[in-house]
């Protein structure tokens, strides 16, 4: 390991580490716009220029790497010197936007300037104008203030995977641009504004609605998939203004997806904020106070015997609700109850057997990838990320069995149906020779009738391939929801699929399924507690109004089965309360002791019962039974029905999605006219 000496301190560090590098591991702060910790080094900027004994000028430290005995200045005066004229340099046809532009106040060429640069301009010439781009509804181009770092064209290309952006012309007249004018066709595309270190990519949604410096930040977890990406909620007053991803290495790292970002808008349209109850003789919702619905739901459930109720826990649901309501149904003696409300029955034998075991983070480990009944790229994009990250420093082999799907790297088709999975452990099996092979299963592969046979034959196989073994559990299973392993956790499943339409009442804590729904009867009483306005509220006999997870403290365990802490940023609309809340005040009208009053104790209620919900943000290690571990279980047959994409549009998956304005408009430049992209073969 070379060892050098910076600003007269000396350290030691790997091999290929770059000065830059180095010099962050001291604290001496570099000065830099096109360097990026997460994607390659162009080193065009020259903004981090430092001096290197027995070099003969200046050199860029994001690019050289470091070598046994260098000695590195970073703050001489011809450092200072050469870091002025750079920044002069890029000044030069940078436009004074600064009180009308939206990276006012966290912008890097801004902090930097004032840092490194002149308190005045020598250049008296005409500036150059550039004209803004159209790249879709999502992101601000204002081309005049990019400086061609270059960030955004090495996302595209090294992180989302798709090469929409480029640099055009050469000298004075090159530019940022899409060759053919087209929008950024990404579910990730809105890093790119996160990453620019200028005002030339900007949030459309958000702009001109607000300065960073009033807002009220506030970290929480997403809730769009169940990848559990941290984000901070950026608030004014009792209104989501923005969202912004968290540094995560082992989730997320530093991205989000752009339905994550962009999808807040729909918090604020088609909300519920006051109890209704459906007039017996009109038909028709009226609004009515908290204890005329509450008192008509508890009346129904007295009258009610148990086996007639039914009580399903939708997608969004967090881990506290989940359990009041399961609570609430135990003291009511109803066994009706469900979480898997699209019918994916994923086996809950053991936990490991409906987790993402391997972890999101030990993708980057794996040597051969095998997808099975999933598209990643909407499932769970930063899953798909890091396949990408994986396929690209490794190139490691890919497969997939399912419907051919568009994904940012190449794969082998295998086949669409299970019988595929035989050739998967046969043929592909043998060609890898893989030492950590890792298998990916879509949760919705088990919406049918031969589930369990499924997901035998599929754990058999992982175990024919190696991807069970000691120290290495590569079986996982790819969860879309949010609300779903934490539910699955406490228990909230029936042994046998619910007949809804035998069901005298169906409580719906925020779930929208259609096919719940329309198996409704007409006599039945149908209760939805939930936040927004959509399919089931207006099938609903009596709504309770919940909160969105913007507005309340609540736990959500990810796919992985991570247990994270979501917070409150903003207080529920109108007469809305929190989910567990409702739950509670309703058992005191049945006469049902839930032991617990405030959030805390819910949470001790919790943990007592399942341990892992006090282990906040660990990865969980969960073993399989001796039974499990041989890979010899008794598989029945499986259908020969092909496997069939769960999710049909990425940008309306759930109700926030679908009330989203910018959503809506996503769907109309990014999915009308898109060309399904074959697998390679």
């Amino acid at each position: 390991m070379p060892k050098l000496t910076i600003n007269g301190m000396e350290i030691e560090v790997e091999s290929g580490t770059s000065v830059l590098q180095a010099a962050e591991m001291l604290g001496i702060e570099i000065p830099r716009f096109c360097y990026h910790d997460r994607l390659s080094v162009p080193a065009n900027c020259r903004m981090c220029l430092v001096e290197v004994k027995g070099a003969p000028k200046p050199v860029a430290s994001c690019a050289m790497a470091v070598g046994d005995g260098m000695e590195v200045t970073t703050n001489s005066e011809v450092i200072q010197k050469a870091r002025k004229g750079v920044m002069e340099m890029m000044l030069i046809n940078h436009p004074l936007d600064c009180p009308i532009c939206d990276q006012g106040g966290e912008c890097d060429l801004q902090d930097q300037a004032y840092g490194y640069g002149f308190d005045r301009s020598r250049y008296r010439e005409t500036k150059r104008a550039v004209k803004n781009k159209d790249i879709g509804p999502l992101i601000k181009t204002v081309m005049t203030r990019c400086i061609q770092c270059t960030r955004c064209v090495r996302f595209g290309e090294e992180i989302a995977g798709t090469a929409d952006l480029g640099l055009l012309n050469r000298g004075e007249d090159v530019e940022i641009g899409t060759f053919v004018e087209k929008a950024v066709s990404s579910e990730m595309s809105g890093n790119m504004i996160d990453i620019c270190p200028v005002g030339a990519l900007t949030s459309k949604p958000y702009a001109f609605h607000a300065r960073p410096w009033e807002l009220k930040k506030t970290e929480s977890i997403d809730v769009h998939d169940a990848v559990g990406s941290n984000i901070r909620v950026d608030s004014r007053g009792g209104e989501v203004m923005r969202v912004l991803p968290r540094l995560h290495e082992g989730i997320n790292e530093e991205w989000i997806n752009d339905k994550t970002r962009f999808a807040y808008d729909g918090l604020k349209t088609r909300r519920l904020d006051t109890p209704y109850i459906r007039n017996a003789q009109s038909g028709k919702l009226e609004k009515a106070s908290w204890d005329e619905a509450l008192n008509t739901v508890a009346e129904k459930l007295k009258s009610t015997s148990p086996e007639k109720i039914a009580a399903f826990a939708g997608d969004l649901v967090d881990v506290e609700s989940t359990l009041a309501l399961k609570d609430l149904m135990n003291g009511l003696n109803v066994s009706n109850t469900e979480c898997r409300t699209d019918g994916a029955f994923v086996n809950t034998d053991t936990r490991a057997s409906y987790l993402f075991n391997t972890g999101i983070e030990a993708i980057e480990e794996a040597d051969a990838i095998i997808l099975v009944g999933t598209n990643p790229k909407h499932e769970a994009a930063l899953v798909n990320a890091r396949i990408r990250k994986t396929w690209l420093s490794k190139r490691v082999p890919i497969a997939l069995i399912g419907a051919p799907v568009d994904l940012p790297y190449p794969y082998e088709h295998l086949g669409s149906s299970a019988e595929s999975i035989s050739k998967l452990t046969k043929a592909f099996a043998k060609k890898l020779g893989a030492e950590k092979p890792m298998i990916i299963v879509g949760d919705q592969i088990f919406n049918r009738s031969d589930a369990s046979a499924l997901h035998t034959q599929l754990r058999n196989a992982a175990h024919k391939m190696g991807c069970v073994q000691e120290g290495w559990n590569g079986f996982n299973i790819l969860h879309r929801h949010a609300g779903r392993v934490g539910a699955l956790d406490v228990g909230f499943t029936a042994t046998q699929p619910i007949n809804v339409g035998d069901m005298d009442v169906v409580y719906l804590m925020n779930s929208d399924e259609e096919s719940i729904l329309s198996d409704c009867s007409d006599g039945s009483l149908v209760i939805y507690q939930g936040h927004h306005g959509d399919a089931a509220a207006h099938r609903a006999d009596v709504i309770l109004p919940g909160a969105a997870y913007t507005e309340k403290n609540a736990t959500y365990v990810n796919t992985e089965g991570r247990v994270q802490l979501g917070k409150q940023s903003v207080f529920p609309v109108g007469d809305a309360k929190e989910d567990w809340k409702i739950v509670k005040a309703l058992s005191n009208r049945l006469n049902v002791e839930l032991p617990y009053l405030t959030l805390i104790d819910l949470r001790e209620r919790m943990s007592r019962e399942w341990p892992h919900f006090d282990k906040i943000d660990a990865l969980p290690n969960e073993t399989w039974p001796d039974d499990m571990m041989t890979g010899k279980e008794k598989a029945s047959n499986c259908l020969k029905s092909p496997f069939k994409l769960s999710i049909e549009n990425f940008y309306t998956t759930n109700v926030i999605a679908r009330a989203s304005k910018t959503m809506q408009e996503c769907v109309e430049a990014f999915t009308k006219t898109k060309p399904q992209k074959k697998a390679a073969e």
